[in-house]
């Protein structure tokens, strides 16, 4: 099994879509660094020789930022916008659509399941 960026890629899979499972890493981003060093997208990644696992280690490395360090970059450029205020950062900061959905309905995924009012019991009472 290779392990590469600190992530074990699938058994049995194609070696462009086993890339994808490293954060940061596409499809486009995949074929483009598979292409670069002439290994068939097709390949299983258990078919990989230990040289082409480590060619492909070093152009990640060395070209894209990928997994911890792409995960902290994200969520930095997150709170730099909740620090200024910006219209996005309050957004992020209420949990709320940032790129200019509605609200009013839909949204679900990012607001939570819906909280329902409280209703009394009961009504006009008999005699």
């Amino acid at each position: 099994m290779a392990r590469i960026a600190g992530v074990d890629l699938p058994r049995n899979k194609r070696i462009e879509v086993g890339l994808t499972y490293i954060y940061g890493i596409g499809r486009t981003t995949a074929n483009r660094i598979l292409d670069k060093l002439d290994i068939d997208p097709s390949t299983n990644s258990d078919d990989l020789t230990e040289s082409e696992v480590n060619d492909i280690r070093k152009v990640i490395d060395s070209e894209l930022k990928v997994e911890g360090e792409l995960r902290t970059e994200v969520s930095m450029n997150i709170k730099r916008l909740m620090d200024l205020g910006s219209y996005r950062g309050l957004r992020h900061r209420r949990s709320l659509p940032v790129r200019g959905q509605r609200t009013s309905t839909n949204a679900r995924t990012r607001k939570g399941p819906r909280r329902s009012a409280v209703k009394k019991k009961g009504g006009a009472k008999k005699k």
